[in-house]
């Protein structure tokens, strides 16, 4: 069985004559090119497991080999050699489809971890295995929507360029980075998730970067951070944007450089990390703004990937709602009553898949033998939720009202309600009431009137407020 062939095209002799020897001493095939027009023809000749050229060439440049092979050649991944702190050609190569890049001086053991996750993608049987070590996808839902960004996960996985992803609270933004991470090279290495919001300012450093025993007090022990802890693998920095400015700049050093120094260290330490960051905030106006670094922003953003929310993929409700309750009560253990799903789909969920778990788990301990009902739903401002909850059944007639009752509310007119929680809450408080001042407050008589079950009643008056009166 034939070694894996890299082609190398740089056209410093010196470094050129390196880079085979260290790919030859891999046990890899290695071709070599000084010039694009020699690489072009190459490439028509023979297939690659990687190509790794610099970005200066006499003929042009290797940005050119990026966008020819990133067009013409979709299974070989390549890889682009750049100057030392030259920090922006190497985001412009990445954007281009560059699967990673290394610095001069190189690195080799940088050089052999990159060449190492390369041939995982270019492997064909790696493939397969791959695949099924990521299993089912954690982003459920057949919308047209989902299946685009399971297709946009399939491709960005095949890179390691840092990847910004965009979405409201709830919409599944750490699941996507899990799925990244899942199905790339970097599948059997940690998966660190960090909450930037959750850190003190004045630990930050430290939990990032480590630090070394005694370098101030309370560290009694050697302590690795974030970064260390991910190495070799993904961190994700969710909610970036609210990290503050001085921790913004060290982070942008760290990225660019690939080392990090532990608080109490003389030297730095280099690590290896894909950095996929996420924030409900717009980043944009964040940098427009100043509380955001332009530098970091370009250094995060290289791809950007946007999470529909759940409002525009109601589609994938049924499913989701199936796998929830198979999470939450086992399967088989609740079901749906009648309507239950139109009034999901009436409700606009600003907090979306989140927020649709706390709803059907919160159903889940109002329901009777499991089968969750529409009024178990207690959804806010839904256009079938709140109506379900507080109308009693239309078979019932309209009570007298006792003469110690409240009144009943007014009509509605044209004007609109200015605050419309609080007067959903008062209408419903007020038909709540009037049925349990029918039942002389029976609770279990007035929640047959309204419709709900008794618990349901009881968590109602809680939430308004409402207490029996003293005898």
């Amino acid at each position: 069985m034939s070694s894996p062939r890299i082609l190398v095209v740089d056209d410093e002799p010196d470094l050129r004559e390196l880079l085979e020897i260290t790919l030859l001493k891999m046990g890899l095939d290695v071709d070599s090119a000084a010039t694009v027009r020699e690489a072009r023809t190459l490439l028509g000749q023979k297939s690659y497991a990687l190509v790794l050229t610099d970005m200066r060439l006499p003929d042009g440049l290797g940005l050119e080999l990026v966008r020819e092979v990133a067009a013409h050649h979709k299974c070989t991944p390549i890889a682009v050699i750049t100057a030392y702190g030259s920090a922006e050609n190497a985001v412009v190569a990445l954007k281009a489809g560059a699967f990673d890049y290394v610095s001069k001086p190189v690195v080799l053991d940088d050089l052999r971890a990159m060449v190492r996750s390369a041939l995982k993608l270019s492997d064909p049987a790696a493939a397969p295995a791959a695949s099924q070590a990521a299993g089912p996808s954690r982003l459920i839902g057949q919308s047209p929507a989902m299946q685009a960004l399971r297709a946009q996960i399939a491709r960005l996985a095949r890179s390691q360029a840092p990847i910004a992803i965009n979405g409201e609270s709830g919409s599944g933004k750490e699941l996507a980075a899990r799925e990244i991470h899942a199905q790339g090279a970097r599948a059997g290495k940690p998966f660190v998730a960090v909450n930037c919001g959750a850190i003190p300012e004045a630990l930050m450093e430290a939990e990032f970067f480590g630090y070394r025993k005694g370098a101030f007090t309370g560290a009694n022990d050697e302590r690795d951070g974030f970064f260390q802890a991910a190495n070799g693998g993904t961190l994700m920095l969710d909610e970036v944007a609210d990290l503050p400015l001085a921790m913004q700049v060290k982070l942008l050093r760290a990225i660019q450089e690939r080392r990090v120094r532990k608080i109490g260290a003389t030297v730095e330490e280099p690590v290896d990390v894909r950095i996929i960051s996420a924030t409900h905030k717009d980043l944009a106006k964040c940098v427009e703004n100043g509380s955001f670094r332009q530098d970091l922003f370009y250094r995060l953003n290289v791809i950007e990937l946007t999470l529909p929310p759940l409002r525009e993929r109601l589609d994938d409700l049924p499913l989701l709602v199936d796998a929830i309750l198979a999470r939450l009560a086992g399967p088989g253990g609740a079901r749906l009553g009648p309507g239950v799903l139109d009034a999901l789909r009436g409700y606009a969920f600003p907090g979306n898949v989140r927020e649709l778990e706390n709803v059907l788990e919160r159903a889940l301990a109002f329901a009777d033998d499991g089968v969750i009902e529409v009024g178990d739903l207690l959804l806010k401002g839904a256009k079938l939720g709140d109506a379900a909850v507080v109308a009693p059944p239309p078979a019932a007639a309209e009570p007298e009202r006792e003469p110690d009752a409240p009144p009943p509310p007014p009509p509605v007119d044209d004007a609109l309600p200015s605050n419309l929680p609080d007067y959903l809450s008062q209408v419903e408080r007020d038909i709540i009431l009037r049925a349990l001042n029918q039942t002389q407050f029976n609770r279990t008589q007035a929640a047959s009137l309204l419709g709900i079950s008794v618990r349901q009643l009881r968590y109602q008056m809680q939430k308004l407020d409402i207490h029996a009166p003293e005898p």
